[in-house]
């Protein structure tokens, strides 16, 4: 009987031994890889890596929309200086195929107005003789856009040109309207006050905008 319980004694010590070597061996591996992941996770090195990317991909973003943005400011800038050119040199035209005898001044006070330059100092040295002129033929003159187009554009140097389609009407004391459709060339210069005619002819025949 005591042999016996002398061997149950010693199986039991040997299954609680063997026990506990199995605890202690998964306790030293969960360590060795709790040691290793948290090695992995804290590593500078990886750390460093990971924010440089970060940056130089917002950086490169950044820089890119930067780049857009100041084109497309650009693009719209330039855009709406041609629309003011084109709207300035189109009424510029018109007014100056535009005259009633029966308000003469208001109406050469308008083509200067829509002038500048040497045009503008023709206008004002002829303004008497050409006053008396039509005061003699007593005529109306309208002027109808029909098409415009800006045909060179210098914003820095603020000069430009268009080319502008007209239907023109005289009427005289007798006979019927006299109806013309013309297209004129116009040189524009920016002013204090805006863009002005500084020249203006008769474009030539086969010309296109440019």
């Amino acid at each position: 009987m005591a042999r016996q319980w002398t061997a149950r004694k010693s199986r039991a010590q040997e299954s609680t031994a063997g026990e506990g070597t199995a605890q202690e061996s998964a306790a030293h591996e969960g360590t060795a890889r709790g040691g290793t992941a948290r090695a992995g996770t804290r590593n500078p090195l990886v750390i460093a890596t990971l924010a440089l990317a970060v940056c130089a991909a917002g950086a490169a973003g950044w820089g890119g929309w930067l780049r857009y943005e100041a084109a497309h400011d650009d693009a719209a800038s330039f855009a709406q200086v041609r629309d003011d050119a084109l709207a300035a040199g189109e009424q510029a035209v018109q007014n100056m195929n535009t005259l009633d005898h029966r308000s003469l001044e208001k109406g050469l006070d308008s083509w200067e107005q829509s002038t500048t330059g040497d045009l503008h100092a023709q206008l004002v040295d002829g303004r008497d003789a050409f006053a008396e002129q039509i005061a003699k033929a007593k005529t109306v003159s309208t002027a109808e856009v029909l098409a415009g187009a800006v045909t060179e554009l210098d914003e820095r140097a603020g000069r430009a040109g268009v080319m502008v389609a007209l239907r023109v009407t005289v009427t005289a004391p007798k006979g019927e309207p006299a109806v013309k459709e013309s297209r004129l060339l116009g040189s524009l210069t920016r002013t204090s006050e805006g863009w002005k005619l500084s020249a203006l002819g008769q474009a030539p025949v086969g010309g296109t905008a440019g």
